[in-house]
């Protein structure tokens, strides 16, 4: 059964409010990687009931693990970057209307911890998001302020999932808060677990 979040006000993400990457009502996302992706990192992310949010593709070569994240007509909204230098696995994204945010890292030896960066396109706030939980036991919650953001739940493995080694995540996210956000929130955990 998911759990019940109450909505925020004013909304909470990097991009400005529009109707495919925010929703006045809880949703669940799922993000599925695609078994014959060439880049081995493309993830379409849609809500269960099939209403597709963003996309996520990979680059085949890329020494800094980018991702882009574009709308359902193609349009890019950010690029995810790994940050080279971080002590522990960081990631920024990049807006090219200047909508940006950090997922920084914190070192831990059982579970994970992050903290998620970015001035609020609502009112200007700066605002962190933090991320705790066992990426390994497929779970993690997203607060802010103590109130819940979006848990996190990997499925378990299913057959074609053992042979492509790809992952599906179910997230529920409170209304009002970005979900592209959450989105790359999630593959940045992935593949903070990845280089374990």
């Amino acid at each position: 059964m998911a759990p019940h979040f109450l909505p925020f006000q004013p909304a909470l993400g990097p991009q400005p409010a529009n109707d495919h990457l925010y929703s006045s009502h809880q949703v669940i996302l799922q993000m599925k990687e695609k078994v014959f992706s060439l880049s081995g990192d493309d993830f379409t992310i849609h809500t269960v009931d099939g209403l597709e949010v963003c996309k996520c593709k990979g680059k085949m070569i890329s020494a800094r693990d980018s991702k882009k994240f574009t709308d359902i007509s193609g349009n890019e909204i950010f690029t995810l970057k790994n940050k080279m230098f971080a002590i522990s696995k960081s990631f920024h994204g990049e807006s090219p209307h200047g909508h940006n945010f950090e997922v920084k890292g914190h070192f831990k030896l059982i579970g994970s911890h992050s903290t998620v960066t970015f001035k609020n396109a609502a009112d200007g706030n700066a605002v962190e998001f933090e991320v705790k939980g066992d990426w390994f036991d497929r779970s993690a919650e997203i607060s802010y302020g103590g109130r819940p953001v979006a848990a996190i739940q990997r499925s378990y493995f299913n057959v074609r999932e053992i042979w492509g080694d790809k992952q599906t995540y179910f997230v529920v996210v409170a209304p009002n808060v970005d979900l592209s956000l959450i989105a790359a929130i999630c593959i940045s955990l992935d593949e903070k677990e990845n280089e374990k």
